[in-house]
């Protein structure tokens, strides 16, 4: 059905409720979340891992009617949450033409609407605006200013209309009064100039604003939402405290709380399911481990902790798993794509750009411990999968003297026979279907789980120039997880699989 072009037709239509666009932004996002509710309906779709926790918090404070907030650190979805608070407003809605702060035509606030309605009448021209049109972000800048947020005096729109500076008709509005009727986001919020903040106080409490000195009455109708990292309250900024105690309900977001829902998280983010020449296949394990890789820098104590590790880094981390995967099959044409370890090895730069050090980090290096982090990741789910599985004969053959070398670019064919030289390797990948498949390609990214576990538990050694080989002695005293870097000294050399 055509939407009303005119306030004549919008009276005459189904949408020509005047109550329904007389509600508050707040009542009627109130009412659309009461709907969703009372059908059953998944309320934020796309947010995975706060269903018990950030989700009834946001639920209450809407049907509260509140100004909210959320704190969290870097890569806990805040952006997301708010964005997804446009699925609470009606599919839209309409306002009197040419008005630059959304005026309601049974119920304008502006001079210029109200002309407008009292030349034309009925004839007055009606536009719409949709969801997303009525949803305005501002990212907070140390350089925003007042301008910005609330709006100035247009001296040219003055000389031109012969009005006082005071006069309505002169100003110029910021985003602020653009977003009446509308939610208005800011992100960082205590990055925003304590004065920037002083200017939100009356729309918060009055809904009216000043420029320059001069009040404006606008009865704005604006759902005011925020978001923030704890940690910039003291390293960047802070928000001032009458502005937090006009928030209605602070809201606290976390990182995923479980592998599982991490593994949710970024197979729902991560660009993985892309065209290739052939399927794309990702081990579970190859998933768990990625997620395993952000839990365990979460713990580091190298890694800061205040920054926080966000869940961008599994995402990026999994994108460039899958992108070293798909390399190797072009060149080798092969027929199925399957990640394995030395493609996470491969991937170090979507690991090193995520995490901030402290300063025994810094003294380590980022390539460290990196490395670090996904050996430990690789001994965490391989006990998992394989803590009981017999590997001693594996073992055995590292400790003859053997080694192997295993690379991203070499075909899963030729580094499956050289596999196929230690004992029982093959037998422990496919056991109880653990490989998901019994292509060269699934069998070699099993059987390097296998083989990083037990480096990860110093039955073996490894190291980026020779591969996998035989542990030093202390390591296997120790027969626990330390550096990554192996100490070669006590080898007895190495043996050949040519």
């Amino acid at each position: 059905m055509a939407l009303p072009a005119t306030f004549g037709e919008l009276k005459n239509s189904p949408w020509g409720d005047p109550a329904r666009w007389r509600r508050s932004v707040k009542d009627e996002m109130r009412a659309n979340l009461i709907a969703k509710l009372e059908r059953g309906e998944k309320v934020f779709p796309g947010i995975v891992g706060y269903e018990d926790t950030v989700e009834p918090h946001l639920i209450n404070a809407i049907l509260s009617r509140h100004n909210l907030i959320l704190l969290g650190r870097r890569g806990q979805a805040k952006s997301r949450i708010l964005r997804s608070l446009t699925s609470l407003l009606d599919e839209v809605m309409p306002i009197v033409a040419g008005s630059e702060i959304n005026d309601n035509p049974f119920a304008p606030i502006s001079a210029y609407a109200q002309r407008v309605l009292d030349e034309q009448g009925d004839a007055t021209p009606i536009a719409w605006r949709t969801r997303a049109e009525r949803y305005i972000e501002k990212l907070a800048t140390p350089d925003v200013t007042i301008a910005d947020i609330i709006g100035d005096i247009d001296p040219i729109k003055a000389a031109k209309s012969g009005n006082l500076l005071s006069d309505e008709t002169t100003m110029h509005f910021g985003l602020l009064p653009r977003a009446n009727r509308a939610i208005f986001a800011i992100n960082e919020l205590p990055d925003l100039a304590g004065k920037i903040q002083v200017g939100l106080f009356n729309i918060m409490q009055e809904g009216d604003v000043q420029i320059k000195g001069f009040p404006v009455r606008l009865k704005l109708d604006v759902a005011l939402v925020f978001s923030a990292n704890p940690e910039d309250y003291t390293a960047r900024g802070k928000i001032i405290t009458p502005l937090k105690d006009r928030i209605g309900s602070e809201i606290l977001t976390h990182y995923p709380q479980t592998v599982e829902e991490g593994v949710r998280i970024t197979a729902q983010e991560a660009w993985t399911d892309r065209p290739s020449r052939a399927p794309i296949h990702i081990p579970k394990f190859i998933r768990e481990i990625v997620e395993t890789i952000a839990f365990v820098a979460r713990e580091d104590q190298r890694i800061d902790r205040r920054s926080g590790v966000s869940q961008r880094l599994p995402i990026s981390l999994l994108e460039n798993v899958v992108s070293s995967a798909e390399r190797r099959a072009l060149r080798h044409h092969e027929t199925i794509i399957v990640p394995r370890i030395s493609d996470i090895y491969a991937s170090l730069p979507a690991i090193t750009g995520k995490i901030e050090l402290e300063y025994e980090g810094e003294q380590v290096g980022a390539e460290r411990i990196a490395r670090e982090l996904i050996r430990t990741a690789c001994g965490r789910v391989y006990d998992n999968y394989l803590a009981l599985a017999e590997t001693g004969r594996i073992v055995e053959w590292f400790n003859q003297g053997h080694s192997l070398k295993v690379s991203e670019a070499d075909s899963s064919a030729a580094i499956l026979e050289k596999m196929r030289a230690i004992r029982t390797l093959i037998e422990v990948a496919e056991m109880g279907g653990y490989a998901e498949g019994r292509t060269p390609a699934h069998l070699v990214s099993a059987a390097e789980l296998i083989l990083e576990g037990l480096h990860a538990q110093r039955k073996v050694s490894r190291s980026e120039e020779r591969g996998y080989g035989k542990a030093a002695p202390a390591d296997r005293r120790r027969g626990r997880r330390g550096d990554d870097e192996d100490d070669f000294s006590n080898w007895g050399g190495f043996g050949s699989l040519n």
